[in-house]
């Protein structure tokens, strides 16, 4: 069975490479393509969408915008945002939305995302998952990829605070931004050893040389404070509280 899959963003150029992609994908059926909210929303009360690519910046209401009216419909589709800017993933995925892709869309990305959608909905898994990122692979520059506003940027590790993993996104986060990078928390913990990174938690990875304060919580957990704009509370599970003690010498 394949995902009725529909399109929807103001470019016409953007729409046609989506499509392109996907038309690769054996699972996915485009059978629709919308170019502002109104039109998208027509379309979706019309037919029982099984996936929605939608971008953010369009003219009217934004996407995310329309993705809170689509939650409101008894059959919601499953949403995926494909936009050029990273920082409105926080507030996708508390919209629920199984994946945010950032243009130009990564055709493994992709991929990962339909299977996201798959597993979701309890479907068969058809999709070919990309190959994974080792440690082996990668030359050590003291830097990491993430993506911003369609382009890669390489991150200098000092200026990186904590790292977070969310619906199978993770989120690298400076004192001042944020940003998505393609590697899994696991890769990072790999790659970052040794480099005054520690995994403190299942979802997250703290760079100790930010680390400004620590706080003990009920349980023998602990809650470290970071210098950052952003948030500034970090969780540390109990297993790896012990670990953080010997390191720190406390």
């Amino acid at each position: 069975m394949k995902l009725k899959t529909l399109i929807v963003d103001d470019e016409a150029p953007a729409r046609s490479e989506l499509r392109y992609l996907l038309e690769k994908v054996a699972n996915v059926q485009v059978v629709g393509e919308a170019t502002n909210a109104s039109e998208a929303l027509e379309l979706i009360k019309a037919l029982n969408y099984d996936l929605v690519f939608i971008d953010i910046k369009m003219p009217g209401l934004s996407g995310l915008e329309v993705v809170e009216l689509i939650k409101q419909l008894p059959h919601a589709p499953a949403i995926v945002f494909v936009t050029a800017y990273s920082e409105h993933a926080v507030k996708a995925f508390e919209l629920e939305a199984v994946d945010y892709l950032v243009k130009p869309i990564d055709e493994d990305r992709l991929l990962q995302a339909i299977a996201k959608v798959e597993r979701r909905k309890g479907m068969q898994h058809i999709a070919t998952q990309p190959e994974p990122v080792t440690e082996r692979s990668l030359i050590d520059i003291d830097r990491i990829p993430v993506e911003s506003r369609g382009k890669t940027l390489l991150l200098p590790i000092k200026d990186i605070v904590f790292i977070s993993s969310r619906n199978d996104i993770v989120f690298v986060h400076t004192a001042d931004n944020t940003y998505i990078t393609r590697f899994t928390l696991k890769t990072l913990e790999d790659r970052l050893r040794n480099k005054s990174f520690l995994r403190v938690h299942r979802g997250y990875i703290v760079n100790l040389r930010h680390v400004v304060e620590i706080v003990p919580m009920y349980g023998r957990s602990y809650v470290l404070k970071v210098r950052s704009n952003q948030q500034s509370e970090i969780p540390v599970s109990r297993r790896r509280g012990q670990q953080l003690k010997a390191i720190l010498g406390i």
